[in-house]
């Protein structure tokens, strides 16, 4: 007998309790960090997507693009100027974000997703009236804060069996562009479509109890815990907008959330359709 085709087979068996748990399920991955720009890295996370669509489970990825934005306005000889984290986004600076987001990338991974064998249709939160704005404050320009959520054409593309591929955009009354962080924009989708599960993709191995060793990797985090967390210091820094999103979804109706390590190729997979999981579990209770 084979070793290794029966180690294969081992591992599909093992994963029909999860795949029949997910399946006609919505999951919302939030795709960002080195998997965006390692490519081969990028072709596993596609892979990861086919496999779960084609197994009947609901994907929607929603991405952002900050090292691709860079480089353009870069090339565009555009300063990029940040505050607490944040792209100050002019309205030049709103026009690229547009273009990079809605345009560029968001065709390469629907071109991606397609040659792969998988369905899927780009869309941005100027679509259908998906994501609404307003400024998020006064110094960060067209930074966008989520007025109000549209999700008629997410719902319609996903009953056609279409991915939908979502760029972090949205808009206001005055057609006006805003760029907008997109674990928020992952959270809001993913609440408003009531997900079994939100994945976020980082580059780190999860919540760690020490940020200096991935071996505190905490697998299990209660959203009533967090602000204990927050105050010990274990959640700082870039990961509390993070944790933020994951809290948010939760609380609007998302089973649960994870933050997971995209420089591990189908760390996806791992996460969802294996017992032990590879990242770090957010739920109510």
């Amino acid at each position: 007998m084979d070793i290794t085709n029966a180690m294969k087979a081992d591992i599909i068996v093992h994963a029909l309790p999860h795949i029949q748990a997910y399946r006609r399920k919505i999951v919302v991955v939030k795709y960002g960090g080195n998997a965006m720009i390692n490519e081969e890295l990028k072709e596993a996370v596609m892979r990861d997507l086919v496999l779960l669509s084609t197994v009947g489970i609901h994907v929607v990825l929603v991405h952002g693009g900050g090292p691709e934005i860079n480089k353009t306005l870069s090339a565009m000889r555009i300063e990029s100027e940040f505050s607490d984290g944040l792209r100050v986004t002019t309205k030049e600076t709103a026009n690229v974000v547009q273009m990079v987001l809605a345009g560029k990338i968001n065709k390469d991974l629907v071109c991606q997703i397609g040659n792969l064998g998988g369905n899927a249709i780009g869309l941005s939160g100027m679509d259908g009236k998906m994501i609404k704005c307003r400024p998020l404050d006064n110094k960060h320009g067209f930074v966008g804060e989520i007025t109000e959520m549209n999700m008629d054409v997410v719902l319609e593309t996903i009953a056609n069996n279409f991915i939908p591929v979502i760029s972090s955009i949205g808009y206001d009354e005055n057609g006006n562009c805003y760029n907008i962080n997109a674990d928020t924009v992952a959270a809001a989708v993913a609440g408003e479509l009531k997900a079994e599960t939100l994945v976020s993709m980082t580059d780190v191995a999860g919540l760690l109890r020490d940020k200096n060793d991935e071996s505190s990797l905490i697998h299990r985090v209660y959203i009533s815990d967090v602000p204990a967390l927050v105050a010990d210091g274990v959640i700082g820094g870039g990961m509390i907008p993070k944790i933020d999103s994951m809290t948010n979804a939760i609380r609007r109706g998302v089973k649960k959330a994870f933050i997971i390590d995209g420089r591990v190729p189908h760390s996806i997979l791992m996460e969802l359709l294996t017992d032990e999981g590879m990242g770090t579990m957010f739920r109510s209770r």
